[in-house]
């Protein structure tokens, strides 16, 4: 199964660098649902390189943890907020190569607590990085009050 994520956020409000289409410095990321995983691909640009010609640190993290948020808010069903990230750089991400994947997955759960595993693949498959996140979730009504998060039917057209 794969299907399309909405993002359901106000982009009056929500100027996310990882997801807002209407944060022009950001990442702009749109993210599909495949089976157990939510996934993104993402062009990178000169402007997000460390070392010349390579994909920052920072921001392989960053895709990272803007797709672990995505899929705890469909995979879990609320919001939640990253309490640990342990990222391995494998091999470095060159820009000339085009499109990375981005793939979460729902480890394991808690009341509390969502584990996440995360890989960063280059545009022959190559894996460049992975995490392992845990983020602190939070009861639906919290999530809606304090992230306004909109429930997860709003997430599918």
């Amino acid at each position: 199964m794969e299907r399309k994520i909405n993002n359901p956020f106000d982009s009056e409000i929500n100027k996310c660098f990882g997801c807002s289409p209407s944060n022009h410095a950001g990442l702009k990321l749109e993210f599909t649902e495949k089976d157990d995983s939510v996934e993104a691909v993402w062009i990178p640009s000169g402007h997000f390189q460390g070392y010349p010609g390579v994909l920052h640190g920072g921001i392989t993290a960053t895709l990272m943890d803007e797709t672990a948020a995505w899929c705890v808010y469909v995979k879990a069903g609320t919001a939640g907020v990253t309490y640990s990230m342990c990222v391995k750089y494998i091999n470095p991400i060159y820009i000339s190569k085009g499109a990375v994947r981005i793939v979460a997955t729902l480890a394991g759960r808690n009341e509390r607590y969502a584990d996440i595993r995360c890989r960063l693949f280059d545009s022959g498959n190559n894996i460049c990085a992975e995490a392992d996140l845990k983020y602190f979730i939070y009861p639906v009504d919290i999530a809606v009050r304090r992230f306004r998060y909109p429930g997860k039917d709003k997430f599918f057209l």
